[in-house]
């Protein structure tokens, strides 16, 4: 690493300090791309766990797309039953996820010593049901859901872990289907095997099925000598429940393991079985927020500390992607590829003023400059020039999102009319006319 992240990343004997927030210690598993760290707030003494991944590595396997991917879902499913991501950060050779530390281990660990007894599988799989509820309720849809992926806290309540292979609606095809092949063999749903496209919420609910019985029976439903054999039984959904299943438990699997996606049971018929309902009490999720930000560690400062906060407005300005505020705020080092949108505003500046107060600054410029500002829904100012241009009359249009309550960001993106007409406008007159506003314009450390 260069000499700024070095000094984001100071050894300390055996331990190391991350940015100056956070101490890591010994290492708690380890993969392909990232090894995961036991880590502590410096500041709160909180314990965290931080995924260091190498982003060299990353990069080679073109792997890039995923980790945002990954960072967008985890911060959009903030719920009871799943791990939460506090903060993600980078300098040149690594990303950082700052992770809740959940150090009562893998739920694997607990089925590897043999079956469950019916009162404690039933409070893991109603935690697990409720989190994969959350999930499909935002369009996440995990894809791996199995034991090694299920952590368990010091109270024993379950953490759905790993959404490396999650899908978002972005990834259907025009058929409204998901197509990547990817999971686990042993809890793949059979429609995931036969490459025709498959629905992400019932490939997770058959995923379900697969964990509720190795959590009954202590062993897998499908199991043979080879891979096509196991698949064959997968196809046929062809399996036996040991003796010591209920009958009531083996009404519920028998709808969970269902061949055809159409037949199996949906979350809401999970959630009125009579064996599922036995003191069930359905968890309240936390309330969305994004509360991660990106850090540049090839930075002299630091360029976000803060969480994005609510106002008690009945309409609130939306809030802004944090990954996209502080690479595109970056000048030095270049994280666009990875948190930023592709198609990314001709402009953006941090307001030193609240996302409404800024809103009125906007349209009272607009008029000053002989704008027409156009009425809009929501923290955003439509504003068309009088004078009729190359391309016709200048649009801008400004989005106001809200950072924390006395700070805003804006894009400002050009509508129509011609590019050399918007460029002189924001250079000469849009700039100059916002001075007292601007906190910091893209690009620019202040």
């Amino acid at each position: 690493m260069g000499g700024q992240a070095e000094n984001r990343t100071k050894k300390n004997g055996s331990r190391k300090i991350v940015f100056g927030k956070f101490e890591m210690g010994r290492v708690l598993g380890q993969g392909t791309f990232a090894k995961v760290y036991y880590g502590k707030n410096l500041s709160t003494q909180e314990s965290v766990a931080i995924k260091a991944i190498n982003k060299e590595q990353v990069k080679k396997e073109g792997l890039m797309e995923q980790i945002k991917r990954e960072i967008a879902i985890m911060r959009m499913v903030r719920h009871p039953n799943v791990v939460e991501l506090k903060e993600v950060m980078a300098t040149k050779a690594k990303i950082f996820f700052v992770m809740e530390y959940v150090k009562g281990g893998e739920l694997f660990a607990k089925v590897a010593k043999g079956k469950l007894k019916e009162d404690s599988a039933r409070k893991y799989f109603q935690q697990l049901i409720s989190s994969v509820e959350f999930c499909h309720s935002r369009r996440v849809y995990h894809r791996d859901l199995k034991p090694e992926n299920l952590l368990l806290d010091e109270n024993q309540n379950l953490k759905v872990t790993d959404f490396g292979l999650s899908a978002l609606p972005e990834q259907l095809r025009n058929d409204g289907l998901l197509h990547t092949q990817c999971g686990t063999p042993s809890y793949v749903a059979p429609e995931v095997l036969r490459k025709k496209g498959y629905d992400g919420a019932k490939a997770d609910i058959w995923s379900c099925g697969v964990i509720l019985f190795v959590l009954l029976a202590g062993c897998l439903p499908f199991q043979a000598e080879n891979l096509m054999k196991m698949y064959m039984k997968v196809f046929k959904a062809e399996y036996e429940f040991p003796p010591w299943v209920s009958n009531d438990a083996r009404r519920l699997i028998s709808k969970l393991l269902v061949a055809d996606p159409e037949k199996r049971i949906t979350i809401p018929g999970i959630i009125a079985n009579p064996w599922f309902r036995k003191g069930f009490l359905k968890p309240d999720a936390v309330p969305v927020q994004d509360s991660s930000s990106v850090e540049n560690g090839d930075k002299d400062e630091i360029e976000s500390d803060g969480k994005f906060e609510s106002t008690s407005s009945s309409s609130p300005p939306p809030f802004y992607n944090a990954f996209e505020l502080i690479t595109s705020m970056s000048s030095g080092f270049d994280l666009s590829n990875l948190f930023a949108d592709k198609k990314k505003p001709a402009s953006i500046f941090t307001s030193k003023c609240s996302a409404s107060a800024t809103l009125v600054r906007l349209e009272s410029m607009a008029n000053k400059l002989n704008f027409k500002v156009f009425a809009t829904k929501g923290f955003k100012v439509k504003m068309q020039g009088k004078v009729e241009g190359r391309k016709g009359k200048l649009a801008v249009t400004a989005k106001v999102f809200e950072l924390a309550s006395e700070v805003a960001v804006v894009e400002l993106s050009k509508s129509t009319g011609d590019t050399l007409e918007y460029n002189k406008f924001y250079e000469e007159e849009l700039r100059p006319a916002l001075k007292d506003i601007v906190w910091t314009w893209q690009g620019e450390n202040n």
